[in-house]
């Protein structure tokens, strides 16, 4: 069978952990469920033995597991409905919807944007970022709505991808947040890494973080028990402005990764819309600014809001 055999030994620091996340923690390319299938498979061996999920390490451990060859990949074009908002043979605008993932991942190849883009592009998309991510320049949450450029060409592509990378691109958020602020505009600047104990998540991390700046203004005190707000970004740091907001104490209503679990609105993940995105268009070179209005979800709990006061 192809793929790759690891072999370790189990430090004073891995004593006691459980083998299933101490695998979490020094993989962290791989999903802890794809780590179960590995182990439940008799994937993971511990002193020449099969162990289990639950098997907590030892000093002097000596384990071994087995990573799989990939499978090749397909992935099909499906008619999935786009909201486009702009289109020409450089690039297509979304306004991606609320629970759309953006791109196949292992275990999930169906029912994402790309899917649909295939089916709606044919084969008018970039390559830069692989089979699974075709135009794909940038990306934003499942639960988060709002604002997507893809990439028609590899030299948009790399167009966009510089202005990224530069962060010239302007990109404006809208939320509602927990509590109200006492300024009515401010700069969150703390650097932003990988949480330590929960590799899914983020955190600000100011040893081993990046650089991560969000500007915000206040639009509104609602009921004097939140804030809907709009934030401009300096840089795209993964989960940004959920972590920062989080940070400073105003967690994002519906988020029940960085704010409260009770999600006590029902909401289908973060408050959070990416309302607009300007950049310069790859081909004509000219500055181009593309909005999408709050989605319905949105409008109609600033309503209930307010009713509260």
């Amino acid at each position: 069978m192809n793929g790759e055999m690891i072999e370790r030994v189990a430090d004073k620091e891995a004593s006691g952990i459980r083998i299933d996340k101490y695998l979490s923690m020094i993989e962290e390319k791989l999903s802890r469920s794809y780590l179960q299938k590995l182990i439940t498979e008799g994937h993971v061996v511990v002193n020449d033995k099969i162990v289990k999920a639950n098997y907590r390490l030892c000093e002097g451990d000596e384990f071994s597991y087995f990573i799989p060859a990939p499978e090749d990949v397909s992935i099909l074009p499906e008619p999935i409905p786009l909201n486009i908002l702009y289109e020409d043979s450089d690039i297509i605008i979304i306004n991606k919807e609320k629970g759309m993932v953006v791109h196949p991942a292992a275990g999930h190849t169906s029912g994402t944007l790309v899917n649909g883009l295939l089916y709606h592009c044919k084969e008018s998309l970039s390559g830069i970022n692989g089979v699974l991510r075709p135009g794909i320049v940038h990306r934003i949450d499942k639960d988060t709505t709002g604002v997507l450029v893809v990439c028609k060409n590899d030299a948009s592509h790399q167009c966009i991808a510089q202005q990224l990378k530069v962060h010239s691109i302007t990109r404006r958020y809208y939320a509602i947040c927990y509590h109200t602020f006492q300024k009515a505009e401010g700069r969150i600047d703390f650097p932003i890494g990988r949480h330590p104990t929960d590799r899914k998540k983020m955190a600000v991390n100011l040893t081993h973080g990046k650089s991560a700046i969000t500007n915000y203004r206040v639009l509104e005190n609602v009921s004097n028990q939140y804030s809907y707000i709009e934030c401009s970004l300096e840089t795209g740091r993964t989960h940004q402005i959920r972590v920062h907001l989080s940070f400073i104490g105003h967690p994002l209503l519906g988020d029940t990764v960085y704010g409260s679990s009770k999600n006590e609105w029902h909401l289908g993940g973060q408050t959070l819309h990416a309302g607009l995105l300007g950049f310069l268009h790859p081909s004509t070179g000219k500055y181009m600014e593309f909005e999408a209005p709050l989605p319905n979800y949105f409008e109609n709990l600033l309503l209930q809001l307010r009713k509260k006061g």
